[in-house]
């Protein structure tokens, strides 16, 4: 990586990074597994985020966690851009205060990562990273805060069009509720492994069980227990068809002391088997190689 494209300081890590045919491979690699990812591609591409499948029809911003599976597939005729950062460097909960980005870009309720960018939108975004990339060609010891404050316009941004295009217009009204929404789902994405019940998340916001259902209910969203469920199998695929572990390692592992019940309710969430599940998706996943 060019040196200028890398902001380090102490444990604080940015790095961007031009996405095209010569970059492709390194992004694709276990490197940058570990960060934040923030990702803005033209038409044309085509990237797997976890088990979902994406072909960018228009500029789109794709926003991946540290735990997700990506992939580009194949990259359009236009170069995009790259963005890994670590939680020392920005971290939602440390930062919330000071701007309106959130945690509904990462590690959502519907699991969707992605943000369509309009031609309107677009010339505001690529202003963003163009001035990103100047920050890099400058030595001064503003530089930090100079990328982190476009880090965060990027962010907020992205969030106010994700609402628009994921959420109805109804439950973005209702803000507190959403910040209730958000919080939940943070708290339930650092936690799955030993919480899996919507009482054991009530006792951490001091509150009933029934008044968190009755929060999600008003905005006509899954309920809480279907979202710390999904987590968790979200959090089972992943380690099924990138692991080696076993379902009875793997049950362990999302902090269920029994396995058959693990497999149970995975098969209950799934209609498949962990193992079932595992054999399909590596199956479908070398027929494609070969194709």
């Amino acid at each position: 990586m060019n040196k200028q494209n890398l902001f380090e300081s102490s444990l604080k890590r940015l790095g961007l990074l031009s996405v095209d045919k010569k970059s492709v491979d390194a992004i694709n690699e276990d490197t940058y597994k570990q960060y934040i990812k923030v990702l803005y591609l033209p038409e044309g591409y085509e990237l797997t985020v976890d088990f979902a499948v994406y072909v960018t029809l228009q500029p789109s911003l794709f926003f991946v966690a540290p735990n997700q599976f990506l992939k580009i597939e194949n990259c359009g005729k236009e170069a995009g851009y790259f963005i890994f950062y670590n939680r020392d460097f920005y971290c939602i909960q440390i930062h919330d205060q000071e701007v309106a980005c959130d945690g509904l870009l990462f590690n959502n309720i519907n699991n969707m990562p992605l943000v369509k960018v309009s031609k309107e939108e677009a010339a505001y975004i690529n202003h963003l990273f163009r001035q990103m990339e100047g920050e890099f060609q400058i030595n001064d010891t503003s530089q930090e805060e100079m990328i982190r404050t476009y880090l965060k316009q990027l962010l907020i941004k992205a969030t106010r069009l994700w609402k628009k295009q994921h959420l109805d217009k109804t439950i973005v009204e209702q803000n507190n509720d959403l910040e209730f929404f958000r919080k939940f789902t943070l708290l339930v994405d650092g936690h799955y492994k030993e919480k899996h019940t919507v009482a054991d998340y009530a006792d951490v916001l001091s509150m009933a069980p029934k008044t968190i259902t009755h929060k999600f209910k008003r905005l006509n969203l899954p309920q809480p227990n279907e979202v710390i469920k999904n987590r968790i199998i979200l959090e089972a695929k992943r380690l099924l068809v990138h692991t080696t572990l076993t379902a009875k390692e793997i049950a362990h592992e999302l902090g269920y002391e029994d396995p058959a019940y693990f497999s149970r309710q995975f098969q209950i969430k799934t209609g498949e088997s962990p193992s079932g599940f595992r054999t399909k998706y590596l199956e479908s996943h070398t027929a494609a190689l070969h194709d």
